[in-house]
């Protein structure tokens, strides 16, 4: 059966790149790799056919022997035979990227430098008003968290020791295993990926590098932030072990409902009520801002239920800026319900005025104000 050739092998033209013979092959090597298809006789055929197109065509001298000659450049002994393939330098950083994201679930594993390893990332909620998110506000908050050892400084190793390297995995915290045609990378056993051994361990924090205690933090809450922001403490987390760096607190804030505002954005809504009177008439009402000031809303004769007046620049303040947004205030007619028999007989001769004009008049309905009184 004749060879495929290499470049329809890794669906490449014969003029691609380097980086372009790469990622073709990381693609095609992902997709075929035998610990995604166990007992794939077919798929594994397959990751042996590109393994051996990439060998050939990722090396410049290999590629234009095959580009001259094709297959029989490599034929009779000649390098990169199937089942024969270097899985030398030319792959260590594509295996490390496949094997990182195989075995990782999905985030590619990072080499340990001395041994250090950098510490997780925490979560704080916070729960914070409306008028809190308004002006801005700094808010202590107490965390439990992992410190850096003071005895040994970090580093785990009793004072006056150091770590040594692991002669296991040479510092790497990883060790490579040939299984037939390809590698596979594990954790290293004798330092568990750490890469360095500590004899000594310091007898504060059992040569962690680390010990738990309780902190107190002060958060800076700007004007202007809205619910499901997060504010990020840069080495505020979790400290590295043995050394490493330290991880970041996230705190996420939670603006909590208010009793008058509803929000959107910059801009406040909210409902006021106003008698039948002042809707017919008109008039002139006070409103709360959310700034514990007050604004008037003058309303208009014959407002309906549900006229919405805007008050520029009385909304919430726009992160990051002098600016505001505005405040948009909706009225409610409220219709009496316990009236006078007298009130009743005026809104009847109302009512029969009205069909008879078409119009209310304003000197009858300033009778009516006056008769409902307390009823608006």
């Amino acid at each position: 059966m004749a060879k495929e050739d290499y470049y329809d092998l890794l669906g490449v033209s014969r003029d691609a790149s380097a980086d372009a013979l790469k990622k073709a092959y990381r693609k095609l090597a992902m997709k075929y790799h035998p610990d995604r298809n166990p007992g794939d006789k077919e798929a594994e055929y397959k990751f042996k056919e590109i393994n051996e197109a990439y060998d050939v065509l990722h090396d410049d001298q290999r590629r234009a022997a095959y580009d001259r000659y094709g297959h029989a450049a490599f034929e009779q002994g000649g390098v990169g035979g199937m089942g024969g393939f270097d899985f030398g330098a030319g792959f260590s950083d594509i295996f490390d990227e496949m094997f990182g994201e195989i075995l990782g679930g999905g985030r590619r594993r990072s080499r340990n430098e001395g041994g250090a390893q950098r510490g997780a990332d925490l979560r704080y909620d916070m729960e914070i008003s409306l008028e809190e998110a308004f002006s801005g506000i700094t808010k202590k908050i107490t965390i439990q968290s992992a410190v850096a050892c003071e005895a040994c400084h970090g580093t785990g190793a009793t004072p006056g020791t150091s770590p040594v390297e692991c002669p296991t995995c040479k510092g790497r915290g990883r060790v490579r295993v040939q299984q037939g045609f390809f590698t596979v990378e594990h954790t290293c056993p004798a330092c568990h990926g750490v890469g360095r051994i500590i004899k000594n361990p310091c007898k504060e924090c059992g040569g962690q590098g680390r010990v738990h205690k309780q902190k107190t933090l002060a958060v800076e809450i700007p004007a202007g932030v809205e619910d499901g922001m997060r504010i990020r403490l840069s080495g505020e987390g979790t400290a590295g072990i043995r050394g490493g760096h330290a991880g970041d607190l996230y705190v996420i804030l939670n603006v909590e409902p208010h009793k008058i505002f509803q929000r959107d954005g910059a801009n406040l809504y909210c409902r006021i009520p106003i008698s039948m009177t002042e809707a017919a008439l008109g008039g002139v009402v006070e409103v709360s801002t959310i700034d514990g000031d007050s604004a008037k809303v003058t309303i208009e004769a014959g407002t309906q239920s549900g006229h919405r007046s805007c008050l520029k620049r009385k909304g919430m303040s726009v992160l990051h800026s002098a600016s505001r947004g505005d405040l948009y205030v909706e009225v409610m007619v409220k219709t009496p319900t316990r009236l006078t028999e007298r009130q009743k007989e005026l809104l009847a001769e109302f009512a029969v005025e009205a069909e008879k004009n078409k119009d209310e008049g304003e000197g009858f309905f300033s009778r009516v104000k006056d008769a409902l009184g307390g009823h608006k």
